[in-house]
């Protein structure tokens, strides 16, 4: 993709996305994920109307009156894009691929994130970290981040989400807001997401095509695992391999929705031809 197309492409994704995170989204982040993290500010007298809670003993003992422990909200938030760039990704029977949803959600995030003076990262993985932006401020961090979505070529076809994970863990020390981006053709991540909620507050976006869930009737059909590099002929009109086809999507999904919650993480899931704003405003809605 020349350098011309690939800006125009940003400018494009840029004035949709932004205009979504300025009128619907930056509001409905900050309040969902304000608040997560609260620092001690002071102490203070005693007033009528606060919680006895706040009270702090040692020093209420020290004057002989009470004292109340004040706490203020940490203002600045880090949010990390952990997004699946493997081969499956560029699968799609509309007039778009899920990358490109993944790419809108992302920037959408990515605006209402900076809306509120955030700090943005991004990762993108395959079965390799194949990049890594730490987390910055401003418009022109949020643009490189656009545009590594859109271009990125990456030398792996395959999905390792339980790695993508284990380096999240090793390179983010701080709390961040993590959105983890994905179609989740893959299992196996169970332990390490556990453990980077513990630390992280994370959210599984999945995206997937109508043709996932269900196999049409259409013949005899070659398709070409892009992840395994293979084709295989495939006899969509045999009702137990449209069983199959479904069960084994049924099972991903289900594994997918399972483990996020047991791990006390959030999920999301939009078809292509669906609306992912509507999505993501239930979320944040249902969060607050």
């Amino acid at each position: 993709m020349e350098t011309k197309e690939i800006l125009k492409k940003v400018r494009k994704i840029e004035i949709k996305t932004r205009r979504l995170s300025d009128h619907i989204f930056s509001g409905e982040y900050h309040s969902s994920f304000k608040g997560r993290g609260m620092t001690f500010s002071e102490v203070r007298q005693y007033q009528f109307g606060d919680d006895i809670r706040s009270i702090d003993w040692n020093v209420t003992a020290r004057y002989n009156e009470p004292f109340v422990k004040v706490f203020e909200e940490e203002r600045e938030l880090t949010m990390m894009l952990l997004v699946d760039v493997s081969a499956s990704e560029y699968f799609g029977t509309t007039d778009q691929f899920k990358r490109d949803i993944i790419t809108e959600i992302s920037a959408t995030l990515a605006f209402s994130a900076i809306q509120n003076n955030d700090k943005v990262g991004l990762m993108l993985f395959s079965d390799e970290i194949e990049l890594f932006i730490p987390p910055k401020k401003g418009k022109s961090h949020v643009l490189r981040i656009i545009r590594e979505l859109i271009e990125f070529q990456p030398k792996s076809k395959k999905t390792d989400i339980a790695h993508a994970l284990r380096y999240l863990s090793q390179v983010m020390k701080k709390k961040a807001i993590v959105f983890l981006l994905s179609d989740f053709m893959d299992k196996g991540y169970d332990n390490p997401l556990k453990i980077a909620a513990k630390k992280h507050d994370i959210t599984g976006i999945r995206v997937f095509d109508q043709y996932e869930t269900e196999l049409p009737k259409l013949g005899m059909v070659p398709m070409f695992d892009v992840e395994l590099e293979e084709v295989v002929l495939v006899n969509t009109n045999s009702s137990a391999v449209r069983k199959s086809y479904k069960a084994n999507y049924l099972e991903q999904v289900d594994y997918f929705e399972n483990t996020f919650s047991k791990s006390g993480a959030g999920t999301i899931s939009s078809r292509v031809d669906e609306s992912y704003v509507k999505k993501l405003l239930g979320y944040f809605k249902r969060r607050n």
